[in-house]
């Protein structure tokens, strides 16, 4: 017993495949909070906040501990005292850094 879609029934479902699909591609970015700030060069490994920059995408995609483009949402004032041994002041950064080597 085969089953076919009316011409109506498929064009609705290929409606919501795109919604769904543009849906997914335009999520918004990871917010933080008027008491927080964005700090480079924190995070560990897979545990970074969003999108940080090359080799990341969003939420825990950092590839190695203290990545210099992948951020931590932090208490804002804080970011700049925290250890961060690839960043050049031996710091967190508010802007993304070229780890020292």
């Amino acid at each position: 017993m085969s089953q076919t879609l009316s011409p109506q029934a498929g064009a609705a479902a290929l409606a919501l495949a795109l919604g769904a699909a543009l849906s997914l591609t335009h999520a918004p970015a990871h917010a933080i909070g008027a008491d927080q700030e964005k700090c480079y060069g924190v995070a560990m490994k897979g545990k970074n906040d969003c999108a940080a920059g090359a080799g990341t995408t969003c939420a825990g995609t950092a590839k190695r501990d203290f990545q210099g483009n992948a951020w931590k949402a932090v208490a804002k004032g804080s970011c700049e005292k925290m250890a961060s041994p690839t960043s050049p002041t031996g710091h967190g950064q508010l802007k993304e850094f070229k780890e020292k080597t």
